[in-house]
């Protein structure tokens, strides 16, 4: 039986994302026992996918995976060359000009209960524009099946909450599971910016000004031509007593830290800010040392990380205790955790 609490989690918000943590964490399971509580709540449903999802075998490791099965009324956001692959009776409600690998994203209503297979966008802004569309089709909830590879969808410019799935697929090793999904948790749950100032202050930055150093007085110095992979260097030659905050569009890199590590202990007296937690790529050996010597991340828009769910059993073979996975999750992350078949 599925766990009801997560249903009662999610009341109120009108988009949700729900990210794995690898494949096989059990993300379809729960975006199927959403979509069934969604009908039983007559909540006019919208789906979509990051990427594809709902086919009968994962493409990638070959192991079949549940279906993603909806109900009557239920409005579909998918690719052209998935739509042959849905056995439900379907009437299509607009197509978006939004291209991807598997052909135009087109929008659907589900005139009878049945299976899909769900293609999506792969660009933040696409994702961003399908969901103001369902929304404006009448879906009071919209759901977006996604992937850690592609976590930026779980930006709070494009859904508002969040759910985590992780479970045996990440390792063999439990503890390696538990501290792999710590880890995302904590990324994803950076520290908020609290300066109002700041805040509109990196806002109001234009789209190409990726490297900005904002100084003690709040006037700022943009680097053009430089990404977070590539500006170690321009960044730490402009960093002087005046500086008191590096402001990155886009991501964060490992390597941008590791540079700072190796090269000077000048970002000491410096908080870095992106965007929202899922541009920090970063490793969990890289974070802690540069936050040991004295380094300190923030973010300007928070992620409202709901909860977690866990699957015990991987499909290479093995599995977990599911009361031993569920009870190192709760000890170590402070976030509700549940059993996706508790």
């Amino acid at each position: 039986m599925y766990n009801t609490a997560i249903t009662e989690l999610i009341q109120g918000y009108k988009s949700i994302s729900i990210i794995g943590m690898d494949k096989n964490a059990g993300k379809t399971t729960v975006l199927n026992h959403l979509i069934q509580n969604a009908k039983r709540d007559n909540l006019p449903l919208g789906i979509t996918s990051i990427g594809r999802d709902g086919e009968e075998l994962d493409l990638v490791t070959s192991t079949k995976k549940p279906r993603i099965y909806v109900r009557k009324d239920t409005i579909i956001a998918t690719a052209k060359d998935c739509i042959k692959n849905c056995d439900i009776t379907k009437e299509v409600l607009q197509t978006t000009g939004i291209h991807t690998a598997l052909g135009e994203v087109i929008i659907l209503r589900a005139l009878s209960d049945g299976y899909v297979d769900l293609g999506g966008p792969s660009v933040n802004r696409h994702m961003s524009r399908i969901v103001k569309e369902l929304s404006h089709l009448g879906c009071n909830l919209v759901l977006v099946d996604g992937a850690l590879s592609r976590k930026t969808f779980a930006s709070p410019s494009i859904t508002e909450a969040t759910i985590l799935s992780t479970g045996a697929s990440l390792s063999k090793n439990i503890d390696m599971v538990v501290e792999k999904t710590k880890h995302s948790v904590n990324l994803l749950s950076a520290d908020e910016v609290k300066d109002n100032r700041l805040i509109e202050l990196c806002k109001s930055t234009l789209e190409e000004q990726r490297i900005n150093i904002i100084y003690k007085d709040y006037t700022i110095k943009s680097l053009n031509n430089v990404t977070s992979l590539n500006s170690s260097k321009d960044i730490i030659e402009n960093i002087n007593d005046r500086v008191s905050y590096i402001y990155l569009k886009g991501i964060l890199s490992d390597k941008l830290l590791k540079d700072f590590i190796n090269t000077t202990n000048k970002y000491k007296n410096i908080t870095f800010i992106a965007e929202d937690g899922t541009k920090l790529f970063l490793e969990k050996e890289t974070l802690d040392i540069f936050k040991a010597k004295g380094g300190n991340i923030q973010v300007i828009s928070p992620i409202n990380l709901l909860c977690l769910t866990c699957n015990p059993k991987s499909p290479f073979g093995y599995e977990f205790n599911k009361h031993e996975l569920l009870n190192k999750l709760q000890s170590s992350i402070e976030l509700p955790v549940y059993d996706i078949l508790q």
